[in-house]
């Protein structure tokens, strides 16, 4: 079972789509993920996309943990209903949006609403090279906002995409996951902030 880490849903439990398609980030990569993340931002009005979403758990533990909104991506059916049925029962439906679409065509029809995030949670397939297409569809579409941070989630035989103007600002590996934050077109101020 996937738990809730922080914030106001706190403890409770996750449902997790069944099957072998969907591969649920494990606790202990979420909370490297989050502790990384809360040692550099607030939560509190973030608005968040979770790309490749599965249980939704990585956007979910951002909105318990203040973010405004979050938008969910994946493109199973099975995966949308469950981020769907986790988003009510922990009453955080009211801050959501799931979209049931590839990845490329979700974030096309973002952009139609000129909607930014200023948090990006990215877990895509291993092995099918969707990091870097996806990151630099991010970056063509505009839907990053300014000093935008990403988390990203690879296989640790992936190599870690490095783009610009995205700079790889830290990355970890745990077990067989490799965790790459990125900041979007940091000021010299912010990045130096965020190493501190």
């Amino acid at each position: 079972m996937i738990r809730v880490i922080a914030g106001q849903a706190g403890g409770r439990y996750l449902k997790s789509p069944r099957g072998l398609a969907t591969r649920p980030t494990a606790s202990r990569v979420r909370e490297s993920i989050f502790s990384r993340l809360a040692a550099r931002i607030e939560f509190g009005g973030r608005s968040v996309l979770d790309l490749f979403a599965g249980s939704g758990a990585l956007g979910i533990e951002a909105l318990s943990r203040g973010a405004e909104r979050a938008t969910f991506v994946d493109s199973s059916r099975a995966a949308a209903r469950v981020i769907a049925e986790n988003l009510r029962t922990l009453d955080l439906s009211h801050r959501a949006r799931v979209m049931c679409l590839d990845v490329f065509s979700a974030m096309a029809r973002v952009r139609e609403r000129r909607e930014t995030f200023d948090l990006v949670f990215m877990d895509a397939p291993y092995g099918k090279e969707l990091t870097e297409r996806t990151l630099q569809r991010l970056i063509e579409l505009k839907l990053l906002a300014s000093d935008a941070w990403l988390a990203v989630e690879l296989s640790s035989r992936e190599a870690t995409p490095a783009l610009s103007p995205i700079g790889k600002f830290l990355e970890s590996t745990i077990g067989d996951h490799r965790i790459a934050l990125y900041c979007f077109g940091p000021s010299d101020e912010a990045l130096a902030a965020a190493q501190r």
